[in-house]
C-alpha cells in the first residue's frame, strides 16, 4: 500500500554494507588498507548515501572518478583519505588542497602542468602495466623520476602513492596477465625506491586482485563491485565459496494504475505487442529514463507479491506495462524491479543479462535523481 510520497524508490540495506565490509576485512591482513571505490555515484547506490554507511563500518579510504565527487564526500562529512582515480585538471589543484583529496598523474601533459603550478596537491602516480588505459609505461618510468626529482624535498613528499590496475584478474585458473602485470609493477617499485623515494603507498587490487591472491593486497586494496555485493565475475564467485556477499540495492516501486485488457488489444508504442487473451494490466511509474532497460521490453519482468509479471510492449520513458493476470494486486501495492518479494527474487545479473549489458552498467545508470532510502 502507498505509505510515501515516492512513486519509485531505491533501498540500500545497511545490514548488507557491514557483512561485505566484514566479508573483505577477513581475508586482509591488519596492516592492509581497505579504501572503497564510490565512483560514478557509488556505482549507482548513490554517493550521498552510501559512503556514509561505508564510512560508519570501518573502511580506511575512498576512491573517487573526479574531484568533484570528493570535495561531495568532504561536504557530507567523510573526513578519511579520497583518491582520484580519474583526471583532474590544474585549476582544480587548490580545491584539492583545500579539501585534502589526492589526485592521480597518469600521462606527461599532466605532470608538466602539475611541476609548474604553484598549487600541488598529494598525488598518486598511475603505471599501465597492460590495460593500455591510463598511466606510465615501464619505459616512461626514468624520465617520470627525472621531472620529480628536481622537486625540492618538501614537494617530494606530495608524492604519496604508486599504482597500477589489473585488466583480467576475474579468475583464480588463469593468473598469467596478472602476473606479468604484478612483476612488472614491482620492477617499477624497485626502480623509484633506488631513486630515493622510499616512503609510498603500494596497491594494486581492485576486488577481482583482492579475492584471488593475498599477495597482490600490499598496502591497501581498492574495493568496489563486492562492498556493493557481487562478485566481479561468476568464475571467482564459484571458485571462492567461503566468501559470500549480500547485494546492497533493491528498487522498489508502486503500481500506479490497473486496467483491463481484450484479446487483440495492442500495448504500448508501435504495437510490438498484442495481447493474446483477456487479462489485466498495471502501470508502473518507471522507465528507461529512471535506469530500467528499453531492451526488456517484452522480456523483462517485476515482482508483484512474489509473482512473476513480463513486461508488455514497450518500455517508455517514464513507464511500463506488466501483465498482472496471474498476480493479486491492487493501486498502489508494491512492485520490486531489484530484489526479493516472498519467496521470489530478481538480481541484478539476471536483469543485465537480460538486458545484454554487464551489472556494472546497469547500476550505475540507475537515475541518480531516484530517491536512496537507507533500510
Amino acid at each position: 500500500m502507498i505509505n510515501n510520497d515516492l512513486r519509485t524508490w531505491i533501498e540500500i540495506s545497511k545490514g548488507a554494507v557491514k557483512h561485505n565490509i566484514a566479508q573483505i576485512r577477513s581475508i586482509l591482513a591488519p596492516k592492509t588498507a581497505l579504501w572503497a571505490v564510490v565512483k560514478s555515484n557509488a556505482y549507482g547506490h548513490g554517493i550521498f548515501t552510501i559512503p556514509r554507511l561505508f564510512d560508519k563500518y570501518g573502511v580506511d579510504g575512498f576512491c573517487v572518478d573526479t574531484l568533484i565527487e570528493g570535495v561531495k564526500l568532504r561536504e557530507s562529512g567523510i573526513k578519511k583519505p579520497i583518491l582520484v582515480l580519474g583526471l583532474t585538471l590544474p585549476n582544480l589543484y587548490e580545491l584539492a588542497i583545500e579539501n585534502d583529496i589526492q589526485i592521480t598523474i597518469s600521462n606527461f601533459d599532466i605532470l608538466k602542468l602539475y611541476t609548474k603550478s604553484k598549487h600541488k596537491p598529494k598525488f598518486h602516480i598511475k603505471l599501465d602495466t597492460g590495460m593500455h588505459r591510463q598511466g606510465f609505461y615501464i619505459d616512461d618510468v626514468s624520465k617520470v623520476i627525472k621531472n620529480l626529482s628536481p622537486l625540492t624535498f618538501h614537494l617530494k613528499q606530495k608524492f604519496v602513492g604508486l599504482y597500477t590496475h589489473f585488466a583480467s584478474a576475474k579468475d583464480i585458473n588463469y593468473p598469467t596477465y596478472t602476473e606479468k602485470q604484478f612483476n612488472e609493477y614491482q620492477e617499477i617499485v624497485s626502480l623509484f625506491k633506488k631513486a630515493g623515494f622510499k616512503k609510498f603507498i603500494q596497491h594494486v587490487s581492485a576486488t577481482g586482485g583482492t579475492l584471488i591472491n593475498k599477495k597482490y593486497h600490499l598496502d591497501m586494496v581498492r574495493c568496489g563491485i563486492a562492498l556493493y555485493g557481487l562478485f566481479p565475475s561468476k568464475e571467482l564467485e564459484i571458485q571462492i565459496p567461503k566468501l559470500s556477499f549480500k547485494p546492497v540495492l533493491s528498487w522498489k516501486t508502486l503500481i500506479g494504475e490497473i486496467k483491463k485488457v481484450k484479446k487483440g488489444d495492442y500495448i504500448g508504442y508501435d504495437l510490438v505487442e498484442r495481447i493474446t487473451h483477456n487479462s489485466d494490466i498495471a502501470i508502473l511509474p518507471i522507465g528507461y529514463w529512471h535506469g530500467f532497460p528499453r531492451s526488456l521490453s517484452q522480456i523483462g519482468s517485476v515482482l508483484i507479491n512474489g509473482t512473476r509479471c513480463k513486461i508488455l510492449g514497450r518500455v517508455s520513458m517514464d513507464m511500463v506495462a506488466i501483465d498482472i493476470g496471474k498476480a493479486h494486486c491492487k493501486f498502489g501495492d508494491l512492485a520490486t524491479i531489484i530484489g526479493a518479494s516472498n519467496k521470489e527474487k530478481i538480481t541484478a545479473q539476471e536483469i543485465a543479462s537480460l538486458a545484454n549489458q554487464s551489472y556494472y552498467e546497469l547500476l550505475t545508470r540507475l537515475n541518480p535523481l531516484i530517491e536512496r532510502v537507507i533500510v
